[in-house]
């Protein structure tokens, strides 16, 4: 069902693939939009025990592409260093494909919110309790099981 990679070479293995996930803050995340066109969002993402969380407003585009089509693909880019005189870029980039849906389990809801305030928060757990209570009612949990995950990287950074 999904490609493998042509350059296979240049793939990166899951250590590397899930490291680039934990590291990185934001990626984008791609879905069928309005009338088949394709949308596709920059967003903030949390990656935990092989499945990638967001969050978002409890309206809008997203939540209505997520609605008409559970497929979506999320792409995070980890490098990309500009190399003039060779005319090409030192990148690093992971692609994940899968179905996203909207959480509604309040335990997973929880989880949710938490592993994204933990990642993005300053530490301070009564903090988080509070800006989980206060923003709930507003806020939609998302939750992206992973079918294929691939990384790539520029052919000069494979070690060799």
């Amino acid at each position: 069902m999904f490609q493998s990679m042509r350059r296979f070479k240049q793939e990166l293995n899951k250590e590397e693939i899930e490291e680039i996930l934990q590291r990185n803050t934001a990626g984008t995340l791609a879905l069928l939009g309005d009338d088949g066109y394709p949308y596709s969002v920059p967003i903030s993402y949390v990656y935990q025990n092989g499945v990638l969380y967001f969050h978002s407003a409890k309206t809008g585009h997203k939540i209505d592409a997520i609605r008409n089509c559970n497929k979506a693909s999320f792409s995070v880019i980890d490098q990309d260093v500009i190399i003039k005189e060779r005319f090409t870029t030192h990148f690093r980039s992971v692609l994940a494909f899968g179905r996203i849906s909207i959480l509604e389990n309040p335990e997973e809801i929880d989880t949710c919110m938490r592993a994204i305030g933990t990642k993005y928060g300053n530490g301070d757990s009564n903090a988080l309790n509070q800006e989980i209570y206060k923003t709930a009612s507003a806020v939609s949990a998302l939750k992206m099981e992973i079918a294929y995950i691939t990384g790539k990287q520029a052919k000069e950074l494979v070690q060799k």
